[in-house]
């Protein structure tokens, strides 16, 4: 059997049916498996308070310290961000600002330092939402997340799914699969070494 990998997927999307979700839901199944376990975090459903240090000051709340641990305990992050204006989701920088912020017992940037993160976007526009991984991508590695080359952009997002949720197009399916399988291949070469 293959070393244990645990995987957190985020979707930076907050609306319902999601696009972003979507993708972020039909990746992580297909890499799911006997030696892969995913826990697909919602943000909308956390409910995240804005970053705030005097917030923070009072003790993490809830949802964060929630959020904190689910990410801890993974060993890589699937993350699917919407475009917003070029860049990332208000709702999925909010989440990663939280994550950074440090609590008692717990090492330096612990939720990203020493892990392997993949970038997925989905948008009904022509360049499915990859101008905004650059940035995400920035964030992530400056605060410690090892980003695999590969990312995926899914262009006519709202065209994309069937009604079972899978993607129409086989070569989208396979290259939105392929940053999965990256991720779980990398997390697994850094735990096995």
């Amino acid at each position: 059997m293959a070393t244990p990998v645990r995987i957190a997927v985020i979707s930076g999307s907050l609306r319902s049916g999601s696009y972003n979700s979507r993708l972020a839901s039909f990746v992580s199944a297909r890499v799911a498996g006997d030696d892969v376990t995913v826990d697909e975090i919602s943000l909308r459903e956390l409910d995240l308070p804005m970053y705030d240090e005097d917030l923070e000051k009072q003790g993490l709340p809830a949802p964060v310290a929630d959020l904190k641990r689910r990410m801890i305990a993974a060993d890589a992050l699937l993350i699917a961000s919407p475009e917003y204006n070029g860049s990332m989701s208000g709702a999925l920088k909010n989440a990663i600002d939280w994550a950074t912020r440090p609590n008692e017992g717990e090492t330096a940037l612990q939720c990203f330092r020493g892990k392997v993160g993949g970038l997925l976007a989905a948008s009904p526009g022509k360049l499915g939402g990859i101008r905004g991984l650059r940035h995400l991508r920035v964030v992530l590695s400056s605060i410690g997340l090892l980003v695999v080359p590969n990312e995926f952009g899914l262009a006519g997002a709202h065209e994309a799914f069937d009604d079972a949720g899978n993607l129409k197009d086989g070569n989208a399916a396979n290259a939105a699969v392929s940053v999965g399988e990256a991720v779980v291949k990398t997390a697994r070469a850094l735990k096995d070494a």
